[in-house]
């Protein structure tokens, strides 16, 4: 039994990109956030040019970054959709630009989309992270057990456009994700899938309180047995109950992230790279992993 103040053991793992690069979590990680939408929340991640991204990436793998997430479709609550020709257009120049500038960076690519998700792979993407888990696109978990690719598992309600209205739970809110979660590894497992990465969701069909709920109970997520991605970076979690913006949620993300990473957070999704490798060396500093 772990007291309310320890953290708990994540499962440590290592994921294999189809393209021969390796990626430990045995010590957290970050993820860095690479957004070509020009309608993201926080509009301090919005890459605007080539250059502008090489800038940008190199920036975030000096400050310690292990995940480059790349996305073009914003799924920010009430989002404009766009179609895949166009989220395609935007996302593999970008996959292909980093795959020639950075060779060892870990390539993520953020989409919900069978197609652009196997076109981001045979460009040199190395792991597909999915807001949609599998449910806005019935060929994802297919396409990514054909290209044993790793996988970001994300809980998701109705699209980014619906998402706001579904946020009413009628079983407890951790064991809703624990169901959903079991049953789509099975689908995965029966695909092909290997390596698989579970991403809570918050924000996503979540207040800002079942939010919270979850973040305080992320733990309880562990018997899954898969490592854990934390996307909570500037989001309405941490600047609601504050009366701030996302410009101005730096330091309330990085308080948060302090929680995730005793819940067991493997991933780090993180606009602010350096503050958030900080974060997970105190971390590590304080509670050594079990090493």
């Amino acid at each position: 039994m772990h007291s309310q103040n320890s953290p708990v053991s994540a499962s440590a793992t290592s994921l294999f990109s189809p393209h021969g690069r390796l990626l430990s979590l045995h010590r957290p990680q970050v993820m860095g956030i690479l957004n070509l939408t020009p309608d993201s929340f926080f509009a301090g991640s919005r890459v605007v040019s080539e250059r502008d991204l090489f800038v940008r990436a190199e920036a975030m793998l000096a400050a310690g970054a292990a995940v480059l997430d790349v996305g073009a479709y914003s799924t920010r609550p009430g989002a404009d959709d766009i179609s895949e020709e166009e989220e395609t257009r935007r996302l593999l120049p970008a996959v292909q630009f980093l795959r020639q500038e950075f060779p060892h960076a870990f390539v993520s690519v953020d989409t919900f989309r069978a197609g652009v998700a196997h076109a981001a792979v045979s460009a040199g993407a190395d792991l597909v992270n999915d807001v949609g888990g599998g449910l806005l696109d019935a060929a994802m978990f297919a396409t990514v057990g054909r290209l044993r690719v790793p996988y970001v598992l994300m809980h998701l309600r109705g699209t980014p456009q619906t998402m706001a209205r579904l946020t009413h739970y009628e079983d407890d809110l951790v064991l809703t994700l624990l169901r959903y979660f079991r049953d789509a590894l099975v689908a995965l497992r029966q695909a092909g899938a290997v390596d698989v990465v579970l991403d809570p969701g918050f924000g996503f069909a979540k207040t800002p309180a079942q939010s919270h709920e979850l973040l305080r109970r992320l733990a309880e997520l562990q018997p899954l047995g898969r490592p854990l991605l934390a996307g909570l970076s500037r989001k309405k979690m941490v600047y609601g109950p504050l009366g701030l913006s996302p410009e101005t949620a730096l330091n309330g993300t990085t308080a948060l992230h302090m929680v995730a990473l005793q819940g067991g957070a493997r991933l780090l999704r993180a606009h602010d790279v350096a503050e958030a490798h900080q974060t997970i060396q105190l971390f590590a500093n304080t509670f050594p992993l079990g090493e």
